[in-house]
């Protein structure tokens, strides 16, 4: 497949990373698309992302050989209306027309481009009505556009493929080779209602028999083509094939990699260097240079400082100190340690903390409340699965047991990388507290058995090895749940949409590696100007803090789904993994959560309908306060 390299539509660049990322598909006014490998991509139009300790975790995932984080190439907002012959007119991402079976609506034509059935129709000046039409249907008068075959196969080693129509239809291998139409014989759409039928040795099967159980038996094996790299695996994919839908949910899942950015230094020098760093000074090659740059507007702050002293902080910011990957093993180590102890954290035009009493009537359960004023985050793209999320697998940043789909050919030596910026509210738990809690016995070790249980059986389902490791405890489950509870009451308050609101945890027990953590932090990193309203950071002193955890948590103890909400317990066969907890009172938007609304139980916050010994919190002593 030849990629498009017309800029035939319009993708944020934190979608890149979330849903239009390599291998993902983009469906356009007439076409669907599939998003090429790096191979394609023009880093020319693309500016350098700046974070060590994230391109350090990159580097221990994907190798050595890493050098850059590069953001998406995308076109000065200054350009409003592009003219078809100016080179910012080809600055974008690469895609291809996919898939390349196609369906007339009105004959019912289903054939793939490659026959010459269907013919390209293009507009110069408007590339978004680039469409295929069926030159010689039936149809009086205007050929009609035809549209994308809904039905692919994919398998859950990142490979995607065109549906076997030809072998689907003929149930088998066969020579003959149609004409195939796709017919409805219904209104509703569904797959039960939708028939292929071949028109030569009229052979015919409805859709709803490649799907399920069922599907898997009459489908193929898996090519092992990845379209996305125009190849496929050297070695067969042993893995079954399964029918799914272009706009499925789970045909595209990122694997991605994040950290918040912390100044590494309180000079201001570096602070501002490390700012501009890959906009102005990355190619800055004699001190005269740099001269002429510090009369720009840009610079006019960092031109304040004597020049010796800036081309200094220059040198030393092109070759900085080695980082162990090694060593890189969580990304939360380094936050958890500024956020506790605020008093001595570096503040930058990008980072500032500022700390807060906890609400009185909270101090027997929280320490710390720390207002983020100003952050930073970065994220990294280091691959992708399909069927299966690899964040639902484990802690982000650690190592997926799925199988991931790799960027490009060969080994990349960049990923692509979205920086945005936020505010946030750092919440920390006493540790006298949360071991008081997690030492009591009865039914709440009784419901950590039962946890434990559902998520063994739950990663043995998905033939995961080891399915005892990665139980990430009670203490992180609570931090969870009360992260959701008090996400869903900031959300009508903070100005902020539910979906841009996402949690960070912090929890690790007293016997574990570092020393123990409890704590979360709640923080909008939205693109554009959303991410820095203010709104949350006002929510997070005592008197509103105390209102709205006080709000949190009376709205926990009573779903509108009880009593058979509370009575939820996490499946002993692995099909839930989570307690008392529904789309009614704890589960949260997918962007927002770590774990996928995995590992949540609001009977460890407060009393419920069906348990009442379990709760960290007492309402009684909230009312009190």
């Amino acid at each position: 497949m030849k990629p498009v390299k017309g800029r035939i539509g319009e993708l944020r660049p934190t979608q890149i990373l979330f849903s239009y990322g390599v291998g993902a598909l983009v469906d356009l006014p007439y076409l669907t698309t599939m998003v090429m490998g790096l191979d394609d991509w023009n880093t020319l139009d693309a500016n350098t992302v700046v974070e060590e300790r994230l391109l350090a975790a990159v580097r221990r995932k994907l190798g050595p050989q890493i050098q850059k984080l590069y953001a998406p190439p995308q076109v000065p907002d200054s350009a409003e209306i592009l003219n078809p012959f100016e080179d910012a007119a080809n600055v974008g991402v690469p895609v291809a027309p996919f898939p390349r079976w196609m369906v007339c609506p009105y004959c019912r034509l289903l054939a793939p481009i490659s026959l010459g059935l269907f013919e390209l129709k293009t507009e110069f000046y408007r590339p978004d009505r680039a469409r295929y039409v069926h030159r010689y249907c039936s149809k009086k008068g205007a050929s009609p556009a035809v549209f994308p075959a809904r039905f692919l196969v994919a398998c859950k080693s990142g490979h995607l493929d065109e549906f076997p129509w030809v072998f689907f239809v003929h149930r088998g291998s066969s020579s003959c080779q149609g004409p195939l139409r796709l017919l409805e014989a219904g209104p509703s759409g569904e797959a039960r209602d939708v028939r292929v039928d071949c028109q030569k040795c009229q052979a015919r099967r409805r859709m709803a028999q490649a799907f399920g159980e069922a599907g898997l038996a009459v489908l193929p094996r898996c090519r092992g083509r990845r379209l996305h790299l125009r190849d496929a695996e050297e070695e067969p994919c042993s893995e079954p094939l399964r029918t799914i839908l272009i706009g499925a949910s789970n045909i595209w899942f990122p694997a991605n990699l994040s950290v918040l950015s912390i100044p590494s230094s309180q000079h201001e020098v570096e602070q501002l260097i490390d700012a501009a760093w890959s906009d102005y000074l990355e190619h800055v090659s004699s001190v005269e240079e740099l001269a002429l740059l510090l009369k720009t507007p840009p610079l006019k702050k960092l031109a304040r400082h004597p020049l010796e002293e800036v081309w200094e902080a220059v040198k030393g910011r092109r070759e900085p100190p080695a980082v162990d990957e090694s060593k890189v093993v969580d990304l939360k180590v380094p936050e958890w340690a500024v956020f506790s102890e605020p008093s001595s954290a570096p503040t930058s035009p990008e980072f500032r903390l500022r700390e807060v009493e906890p609400p009185s009537e909270l101090s027997q359960w929280l320490e710390r409340v720390v207002l983020v004023e100003r952050l930073r985050e970065v994220r990294a793209l280091t691959g992708f699965s399909r069927i299966e999320s690899p964040g639902a697998l484990g802690e982000p940043g650690e190592e997926a047991e799925v199988k991931i789909a790799p960027l490009c050919r060969g080994k990349p030596k960049w990923v692509p990388a979205t920086e945005v910026r936020g505010e946030g509210l750092f919440v920390q738990f006493r540790e006298e507290a949360m071991a008081e809690w997690s030492g009591r016995g009865g039914r709440l070790q009784d419901r950590a058995e039962e946890f434990l249980t559902a998520h063994v059986q739950w990663r043995k389902r998905r033939g995961i090895q080891s399915p005892a490791e990665g139980f990430p405890g009670l203490r992180y489950i609570l931090i969870h749940s009360f992260s959701h509870a008090l996400m869903r009451q900031l959300s009508l308050e903070c100005g902020y949409g539910a979906a841009s609101l996402r949690e960070r945890l912090y929890a690790r027990g007293p016997d574990q590696e570092g020393g123990p953590m409890a704590g979360l932090l709640l923080y909008t990193a939205a693109p554009g100007s959303e991410g820095t309203l203010g709104g949350l950071v006002s929510l997070g002193e005592p008197e509103e803090l105390g209102r709205l955890i006080r709000g949190a948590l009376e709205d926990m103890a009573l779903c509108a789904s009880d009593p058979l909400c509370s009575e939820h317990l996490p499946s002993k066969e692995g099909r839930t993994l989570h307690g008392a907890a529904c789309h009614a009172c704890l589960f949260a938007s997918e962007t927002s959560c770590e774990r996928g609304n995995r590992y949540l139980d609001r009977s460890f916050l407060v009393e419920t309908v069906e348990n009442t010994d379990m709760a960290l919190f007492r309402m009684e002593s909230l009312a009190a306060g």
